[in-house]
């Protein structure tokens, strides 16, 4: 019989006693919250100074969208590239995301997001504030915890909700985001399940043509531009919503910098929610599982411009994936079935909570939301 881990003994501390795992986090990120403490502490001091409280809300949320969504869209490529240097995959994937957000800037006149925060009529559901309140600036920090705590949740939902005019706002980036986790479940469940068999004999041998890695350079980089075009929003939202010249040289090379911390800490901790999938190290199993991805994030891009939580997309992905190989799989026993459901169950929970906290970080931040969620429970309940 093996023994168990010191790596499976922690993830069951987790579940099993949730308080130990709290003093270890405490005890192993103390350089970390004391980062956050000051960083709490600042916007406190920000909040009431237009200028102050915008440039540090957008530094705070640059560092956060990018090291969390690196488990969407760069995930798999670090993954399947352990073997490069970091470097080469930065220049990469900031060269692909200056190229991308340059266009946008270009073409819709200023704008950074593809016109997901303001339509070509000029309008929007998410205005930018003359000043910025407290739950709007340390929106981004709450992310920053969340994903220190390997917890993959929707930085769409959290950053945007608090700036969302009503409620409007975010049901609509629910609906669709919801309808693309569903989607995305059903066509990775579909594709993985109907294919196990070939995928298995065809990826028996560890060693791949060079093609597979030429192609999923390809995928991913495609994969990256499109998820900037749904999810650059994020980090604009802090910015005005029509970027002049120094605006956008600040916004691009802040990001670009980013990138390369990102590279350098190979994704940091959120990289494990995608290191304990199913062989996705593999390169060709990357290539097919961004595939999918960024099939949909097209699909979904030119449906409407609503933004969208593509962290839901990813999780319905990986999701689907893990269950059709747990069922597609003629070893005996539940053992992988249980996982697999067990490992879904747990992203969804985590995507679930991001979704609650975001929802009371726009009603701390707006009263309008506010007095919509108690009117509504209000009416709920009488």
């Amino acid at each position: 019989m093996n023994k168990p881990t010191s790596a499976s003994l922690q993830k069951e501390n987790f579940f099993s006693k949730p308080y130990l795992n709290l003093l270890e986090f405490f005890s192993k990120e103390k350089t970390f919250l004391i980062f956050v403490l000051i960083g709490f502490v600042l916007a406190g001091i920000s909040t009431g100074y237009g200028q102050a409280a915008m440039w540090l809300g957008f530094l705070f949320a640059a560092y956060a969208a990018v090291a969390n969504d690196s488990i969407q869209s760069l995930g798999t490529f670090i993954e399947s590239n352990k073997d490069k240097k970091w470097w080469v995959l930065w220049i990469y994937t900031g060269t692909i995301f200056l190229a991308t957000v340059t266009f946008s800037w270009v073409y819709f006149n200023g704008d950074v997001t593809y016109q997901r925060l303001l339509n070509a009529a000029g309008e929007t559901k998410y205005p930018h504030p003359e000043q910025f309140s407290f739950f709007q600036v340390i929106a981004p920090l709450v992310l920053l915890v969340l994903t220190r705590l390997r917890m993959p949740v929707s930085t769409t939902f959290l950053l945007l909700s608090v700036f969302s005019a009503n409620t409007d706002g975010i049901t609509s980036m629910v609906n669709k985001s919801l309808t693309a986790y569903v989607l995305a479940f059903v066509l990775s469940f579909v594709i993985w399940y109907g294919l196990y068999n070939f995928i298995k004999r065809f990826f028996k041998s560890r060693e791949h043509h060079l093609a597979w890695t030429v192609a999923q350079w390809a995928v991913s980089g495609s994969l990256w531009s499109v998820w900037l075009m749904q999810d650059g929003a994020n980090i604009a939202v802090f910015l005005p919503r029509t970027l002049n010249t120094t605006q956008f040289l600040i916004f691009a090379g802040t990001i670009f910098l980013g990138l390369g911390l990102l590279f350098f800490l190979r994704g940091d901790k959120i990289q494990e929610v995608v290191s304990e999938k199913t062989r996705i190290s593999d390169v060709r199993a990357a290539t097919l599982v961004d595939f999918t991805y960024v099939l949909l994030l097209i699909y979904k891009l030119f449906i409407s411009t609503i933004p969208m939580s593509t962290t839901w997309v990813f999780l319905g992905v990986i999701g689907g994936r893990e269950i059709a190989v747990s069922l597609a799989r003629k070893k005996k026993g539940k053992k992988h079935k249980k996982r697999a459901v067990k490992m879904v169950l747990r992203d969804v929970g985590y995507a679930a909570i991001g979704l609650f906290i975001s929802v009371i970080l726009a009603a701390g931040a707006n009263p309008g939301i506010r007095a919509e969620i108690l009117g509504f429970f209000s009416s709920f309940f009488n």
